[in-house]
């Protein structure tokens, strides 16, 4: 049966392996800095409005929260980080819960990145393609608000992140404003769940 991303549902949300639904099928999970837009990507991708909680104040996602596709692949929504104002132990608490699913999540299929566009490859976005590429963690970047920028600054920056990571790692410039890129991403995570387009 196709898989239908307008039919992505809560499941549930967890901060310790034990907590999370049972680990099998395919999961594609979503991380990048808290200001990054990524509640508002997956919203946009997925096509169901409020799926995923947009905040005004950055990093309100503390929880690593679970969303159904199917019965067995779900998309993920790991915690923002670098920007939040919050405590220091509560983003080294975040940090441990984001390894933790990382490294012992089976059903990972692939981690996309998301970062905004006028700021890409931030120190901590480098540290976790770091720990995800040896960990052969399959990786693509998403480079948000791309309506900040012109078509022709947007696919230079683009190329550029590209070139910097090897070209191993794909790349799709996207807007949640102006659904640039949405159906490529759409593709994108179809591919890596193993469902055709």
């Amino acid at each position: 049966m196709p898989l239908d991303l307008r039919q992505a549902h809560f499941l549930m949300s967890a901060t310790v392996l034990a907590a999370m639904p049972p680990d099998r099928g395919r999961e594609v999970a979503f991380a990048g800095r808290s200001n990054a837009g990524k509640s508002s990507a997956l919203n946009a991708i997925t096509g169901v409005k409020g799926l995923a909680r947009a905040s005004k104040t950055p990093g309100r996602t503390q929880l690593i929260n679970f969303f159904g596709l199917s019965q067995d692949a779900r998309l993920v929504d790991l915690p923002g980080y670098g920007f939040a104002d919050v405590p220091v132990e509560v983003k080294a608490t975040w940090g441990e819960m984001i390894e933790d699913y990382l490294a012992g999540r089976q059903s990972l299929a692939a981690l996309i990145i998301v970062m905004d566009i006028r700021h890409p490859l931030t120190d901590l976005d480098q540290q976790l393609i770091g720990w995800a590429q040896p960990a052969g963690v399959t990786l693509h970047v998403l480079l948000t608000k791309a309506d900040k920028l012109s078509k022709a600054q947007a696919d230079r920056t683009a190329a550029k992140l590209h070139q910097d990571l090897g070209g191993v790692v794909g790349v799709t410039v996207f807007s949640a404003t102006k659904g640039t890129g949405k159906d490529a991403a759409r593709k994108v995570i179809f591919g890596l769940l193993n469902f055709p387009a």
